[in-house]
């Protein structure tokens, strides 16, 4: 007879099925499903901080999901409230690495799926001193990632989003995820052809495309890279 799991192994099973569904490699009702029993176990054990690092997965299961149909932006205000009730719970408990996950989420919606850097900034500048001193390396490099697509889309400043980027990769790497770590190398290559980089974009895409085949990712992010890679050999644009 079978050992049941802890809110803390359900949250680590759902984080990971939530992370391979983000490539294509599960379903999202899975990591949803699995989450929703870690939250619903922590708050019956009131083990707060699983509880609300639950909250905050759920919220990204949407946010994938959204990204997954065209940033479909329709349940942006109901991810929005999960990050936030996440929030709540981190700094009545004093979780700083949970507040600054929490904070990068909230900033992800405003960015992402409302298209609004003003209001996205406030909380990605609040969030990254907390995530350097007290978050694991992946959220660090999700924050560093999203700065750098804010110096490139609204300063128009390639040198220091490839900066925040390539330091964005180095937490990536330190983390450990091959498939993490080829999305960043295919996000490096992205700004890269956007700034007509032509021969650094092919490189760094190239590396991305072979990542992701030895990751056992396919299907559109899978796509995605292979067609950046082969107009950046073509010397051709990036595509709209």
């Amino acid at each position: 007879m079978g050992t049941a799991k802890t809110a803390a192994k359900l949250l680590a099973d759902g984080t990971e099925a939530l992370m391979a569904a983000s490539f294509g490699q599960g379903d999202f009702g899975t990591a949803e499903d699995t989450l929703e029993q870690a939250r619903q176990q922590a708050a019956a054990e009131t083990d707060r901080h699983t509880e609300a690092a639950a909250l905050d997965k759920l919220a990204m299961v949407l946010h994938y999901r959204a990204l997954a149909n065209d940033r479909d932006a329709s349940h942006a205000d109901a991810e929005e409230a999960l990050f936030r009730q996440a929030l709540a719970m981190q700094r009545e408990i004093d979780d700083q690495a949970g507040v600054a996950e929490s904070l990068f989420g909230i900033g992800l919606v405003h960015q992402v799926l409302r298209g609004d850097w003003a209001a996205a900034m406030p909380y990605y500048r609040e969030a990254l001193p907390l995530a350097d001193q007290y978050a694991d390396a992946y959220v660090r490099s999700e924050c560093y990632r999203h700065l750098g697509f804010y110096y490139f889309a609204e300063e128009h400043d390639a040198d220091t989003a490839l900066k925040h980027l390539h330091t964005s990769q180095q937490l990536r790497e330190e983390w450990g995820d091959a498939r993490s770590i080829a999305s960043g190398m295919h996000s490096i290559g992205q700004i890269e052809l956007l700034a007509d980089r032509h021969a650094d974009a092919a490189t760094h895409l190239r590396t991305a495309v072979e990542l992701l085949q030895s990751a056992g990712v396919s299907g559109p992010r899978a796509e995605q890279a292979a067609e950046w890679l082969r107009r950046a050999e073509a010397g051709e644009p990036a595509p709209n």
